[in-house]
């Protein structure tokens, strides 16, 4: 299915260069300020008390997070959980605070804020080693999948375009970790699924446009590896558009109308496919033509015949 088809094939090779130079900015900016500043890890990861509550009807929930700052939980996270009658507050660790207390402090706090008093459901401490171990599992998770995508594109393709590929996508990674960085966003066990999932949709996207370039070599073979490319490129254009923009809609409904507990998951999501669309393009196939992909590397040599080959006895 195509919306349009571009006749004249576009020649992003020609400035693949400056593509790659603005990318390793990027990629060195996120790092630096992954180093600098760090992650502004949820409690999930730090520790913490999470509390479930369930008033008679739906509160507002501005007028909950004000009453809980003036009472000094600064840090705390409101959302609604299941119900608009149900509502969740995480409140990290505080050393001046006891443990047991904390529960109490937060239903009266929620009490002083809403005018009606909530029923308390559910209280759980997450201490700071099982945030550890989450943080170490997430790392783990991510890891792994980085080391199934290698095999996958090395048995599919090969060496050139497994590198090319998982460059590509840890460059999204990064990037995505270095806006939370820089913006202290929050980074919550919901926001590492999105950075999970943007790996496999990056991948997703160099698939295709790899299965095009390889297409390509075996029926154009007056082409030049740069002109190849920019015809797989152009080529998958309209299926590029098509794809990232209906996905791109949902993500940007959840982003929208989601609400908080929503909002970061959808944001890491659209800064993935933002520049998963770019990676896959303008950084991967650049490096594939650089590490020396050719027409020989895709058509098989045609078998030589022997002496004995169509003898007459």
């Amino acid at each position: 299915m195509e919306f349009f088809r571009i006749r004249k094939d576009i020649p992003f090779m020609r400035h693949a260069l400056a593509f790659n130079i603005i990318s390793l900015v990027t990629f060195l900016l996120a790092v630096g300020f992954l180093a600098v500043r760090g992650l502004n890890l949820s409690v999930e990861f730090t520790g913490g008390t999470l509390i479930e509550v369930s008033y008679a009807e739906a509160p507002s929930l501005q007028p909950l997070r004000e009453a809980l700052a003036r009472d000094g939980f600064h840090d705390a996270q409101v959302q609604n959980f299941g119900s608009s009658r149900d509502v969740l507050i995480r409140v990290p660790l505080r050393k001046d605070v006891e443990t047991a207390k904390v529960s109490n402090n937060v239903v009266a706090s929620l009490t002083r804020g809403g005018g009606a008093t909530p029923e308390l459901r559910r209280v759980e401490f997450v201490g700071p080693q099982v945030g550890e171990e989450l943080a170490s599992d997430g790392a783990m998770a991510l890891l792994l999948v980085v080391f199934g995508i290698v095999l996958y594109l090395a048995a599919r393709f090969e060496w050139r375009f497994a590198i090319s590929a998982i460059i590509a996508n840890l460059h999204d990674v990064i990037i995505i970790l270095g806006f939370f960085a820089f913006f202290q966003w929050e980074f919550s066990l919901a926001v590492l699924a999105a950075v999970l999932a943007v790996l496999g949709y990056s991948v997703n996207e160099s698939v295709v446009v790899f299965d095009r370039v390889r297409e390509t070599f075996r029926k154009r073979r007056g082409m030049s590896t740069p002109e190849i490319l920019n015809h797989a490129i152009t080529s998958t254009i309209s299926r590029t558009i098509i794809t990232h923009g209906c996905t791109q809609m949902m993500v940007l409904s959840m982003l929208l109308f989601g609400g908080p507990a929503l909002y970061y998951f959808a944001l890491a999501l659209t800064i993935g496919i933002l520049f998963g669309i770019y990676s896959s393009v303008l950084v991967a196939s650049p490096l594939v033509m650089w590490l020396g992909v050719s027409r020989e590397q895709f058509i098989k040599p045609k078998k030589e015949a022997t002496a004995d080959d169509g003898a007459v006895v």
